[in-house]
């Protein structure tokens, strides 16, 4: 068989396969100023004296308050790109044999309470009840707009860059694991408080980074910042070298991993690191001020720390444990699937 038949597990494309199809699709456009490139986290085109800001991400891991993951999800990746999300367009596809009336009004609901409380308003989309489906599906796409010089993108990290997280991983993962397998965790002796309180990190310390980048841009100067999602934090870095064809030293050690999550991750023999990991910030930002930006955030209620730093690209990845070299984590596919297979 060959290697181009060879089935591709559940998740992202391979970061290098993704990178081969996107190549052949050079924007010819001159507004289009971010077109697409593995590892950036929207599309940016020029509208004058503001960048329009585009997003389309779906919603297949999750089953509940899927609207208000919808809309979530597509704002982090706008707010990341230093921009304001301002519009959202829903493709809500329910399944066939299961959909009624009240599943659809519950996952409208959620939308407009995350609309509403990001400030954003629903402008369009489309809804079906589709054949062929087990659980709904929500695909998303966020508007936003931003000023030119504000403008961030995971291209944008230079060589001496402090490397920082923003709020511990995997928050996502967590609230996913504890929610889509409830009743595996009572049947195996989990107190339903733990899996209640695992099931809130969706809401706190919350999938949304509106408010910490913005937060972040105001404070100090920041050159990248990359939403991390499917594959985990691990993943998101290595989304960083590559957009911004540098290399990476980080210290594993210093990754905040939430006390939960790393019991839950345990539970089901999944690696934290690379575990769906929205609701963190990966940033760049110059040496000078890194520190007190980490102040200002983790004062905030948005703990943050300095887990390595951006090196030239004849670095390489390079890891450390304990002080000791090892070898970069690779995820063929995020840890999260295997809780669904």
């Amino acid at each position: 068989m060959s290697e181009d038949s060879q089935l591709l597990p559940a998740g992202k494309l391979p970061l290098a396969l993704l990178e081969r199809l996107l190549a052949r699709f050079v924007p010819d456009d001159p507004r289009i100023i971010v077109g697409p490139r593995a590892g950036e986290d929207a599309a940016v085109f020029d509208m004058g004296d503001r960048y329009l800001v585009a997003k389309t991400d779906p919603i297949t891991f999750a089953t509940n308050e899927i609207g208000w993951y919808a809309v979530n999800v597509n704002a982090n990746d706008l707010a990341v790109m230093g921009a304001q999300p301002r519009w959202f367009l829903a493709t809500v596809l329910l399944p066939a044999g299961q959909a009624s009336a009240h599943m659809a009004e519950e996952i409208f609901e959620q939308i407009h309470a995350a609309c509403s409380a990001l400030g954003i308003s629903l402008a369009g989309g489309h809804t079906e009840i589709t054949h062929d489906l087990n659980r709904p599906i929500v695909a998303g796409t966020m508007l936003g707009e931003v000023a030119p010089q504000e403008l961030r993108t995971t291209a944008s990290a230079r060589p001496g860059d402090a490397l920082i997280l923003v709020k511990p991983v995997p928050i996502e993962g967590t609230a996913l694991i504890a929610y889509e397998r409830a009743e595996a965790l009572r049947v195996r002796g989990y107190d339903p408080a733990f899996i209640a309180r695992a099931q809130g990190f969706l809401h706190h310390p919350g999938i949304s980074v509106v408010a910490p980048a913005g937060l972040a841009t105001r404070t100090a100067e920041v050159h990248a910042m990359h939403d991390p999602t499917e594959g985990g934090v691990v993943t998101g870095l290595l989304e960083i070298a590559r957009a911004a064809g540098t290399g990476l030293q980080v210290d594993l050690d210093k990754i905040p991993v939430l006390p939960e999550g790393a019991i839950l991750c345990r539970e089901f023999g999944l690696d934290p690191l690379g575990t769906i990991a929205s609701g963190s910030i990966l940033l760049t930002a110059p040496q000078p001020g890194a520190d007190r930006l980490i102040e200002v955030l983790t004062e905030a209620g948005y703990p943050s720390v300095i887990i390595g730093r951006v090196t030239p690209h004849s670095g390489g990845l390079a890891a450390t444990r304990g002080g000791e070299a090892v070898p970069w984590p690779a995820f063929a596919t995020d840890e999260i699937t295997r809780v669904f297979a």
